[in-house]
């Protein structure tokens, strides 16, 4: 055979190696772009450099103020009856954590393979412990949240500094279904709350990180990256990227019709079988009215509240 063929086959085989080994990067423990499109692919709007869907800010700040009951019932109404999880231990009673999901995957470790991680990440310029690189990902609005397989002796997977880290590059908190120590020194972080199965002084140890922004269970629940998380005493619930705006502006227009109807019954002009029944055009005109005397409840658009009031049996 021609060595002059030869070396240009070797060279064009060396060549395509090269072009994908650059057109299809590597990340430590992540999936690729692609794959989390694939997963993600009701979500139409703006993403990540990674794929993640980027809820907007805007309406993360509008998930704050609605309940949980409300947005598990619209999410049950659409199919998804897998997203909400419940018997947490919090940091605060009292401080709600709500924002974008970056999903972590831990595993309990064995020397070969947890070698082989950290050799990768290393190259990649990957710092820590595998549980600090999660953290390195976070952006303001993020919540790390991660499987943590329920491990609470040595499953600690952040204390007061990664705490602290977290609060930081998020301005949000996290949700582990696994554990945290420095109970004490977490609850100082002003406006941080940790969702996690207990608290535990022992030292993380024999977990490594199998997964970076793939797709997690947590307990009962499947979330994937970019989903909305909102949280109460009882839980938390994952809703989808594609359903956040659905389930934001349905359960603020029923917050709007239990507010405008508390207030119907505490000022005597209506009655409890009016209001809890199907309402009449006089009712209706009455809720109107009261909207607009009280601009500052309604976040939603006008034209979203008349799609409401035009297909919403009373």
């Amino acid at each position: 055979m021609n060595k002059k063929k030869v070396n240009y086959r070797t060279y064009l085989c060396l060549a395509l190696m090269l072009g994908l080994s650059y057109a299809r990067p590597l990340k430590a423990q992540t999936i690729s772009k692609d794959e989390l499109i694939f997963y993600t692919s009701e979500w139409k709007g703006e993403r990540f450099a990674d794929g993640r869907p980027k809820i907007p800010d805007n309406l993360i700040e509008r998930a704050k103020n609605i309940g949980i009951e409300e947005a598990w019932t619209v999410l049950k109404n659409e199919g998804y009856t897998n997203q909400f999880e419940s018997n947490w231990k919090m940091v605060h009673d009292d401080v709600p954590v709500v924002g974008r999901v970056v999903t972590a995957m831990y595993m309990p470790s064995r020397p070969d393979v947890e070698k082989n991680i950290k050799a990768r990440g290393a190259k990649q310029g990957r710092k820590g412990n595998t549980n600090a690189w999660p953290i390195d990902v976070l952006t303001k609005g993020d919540v790390y949240v991660a499987d943590g397989f329920g491990k609470i002796k040595e499953g600690t997977l952040i204390g007061d500094n990664l705490g602290n880290s977290i609060y930081s590059k998020s301005g949000n908190g996290v949700i582990f279904d696994g554990s945290a120590r420095d109970l004490q020194g977490l609850s100082k972080i002003q406006g941080f709350n940790a969702f996690v199965r207990d608290f535990d002084p022992s030292y993380l140890d024999a977990v490594v990180l199998m997964g970076l922004n793939t797709p997690i269970r947590i307990g009962r629940a499947i979330v994937l990256p970019g989903d909305l998380v909102i949280s109460e005493k009882e839980g938390v619930l994952f809703i989808p990227a594609h359903l956040a705006e659905k389930v934001i502006v349905t359960a603020e227009f029923i917050g709007l019709r239990d507010k405008f109807g508390q207030a119907m019954l505490k000022a005597g002009t209506y009655t409890t079988g009016e209001i809890d029944s199907q309402w009449t055009s006089q009712i209706k005109d009455a809720f109107l009215k009261w909207l607009a005397q009280h601009p500052e409840e309604m976040k939603m658009t006008r034209a979203q509240l008349d799609e409401f009031m035009q297909k919403r049996t009373w």
